[in-house]
């Protein structure tokens, strides 16, 4: 593993909320951050997808949920 500098949650969430210093990440740097980012499963959620679907103003996807886990 490289060494690198500790990182506090506060420099990251500084990092994070500072527009310029976002800027200076690549596409496929955000898309690792975005796919990884989240701790397991459960904060998947429909609300959650709604959301980002929302933010990004997404109109042509809908997501369904299922009762019983299958479609």
């Amino acid at each position: 593993m490289e060494n690198y500098q500790q990182i506090t949650r506060e420099n990251f969430m500084k990092f994070f909320r500072d527009d310029d210093e976002l800027n200076k990440l690549s596409v496929d740097d955000r898309v690792e951050i975005f796919r990884t980012i989240l701790a397991g499963s459960s904060d998947l959620t429909k609300d959650l997808l709604n959301e980002i679907l929302a933010d990004y103003s997404v109109s042509n996807f809908e997501v369904i949920q299922s009762e019983n886990g299958k479609k």
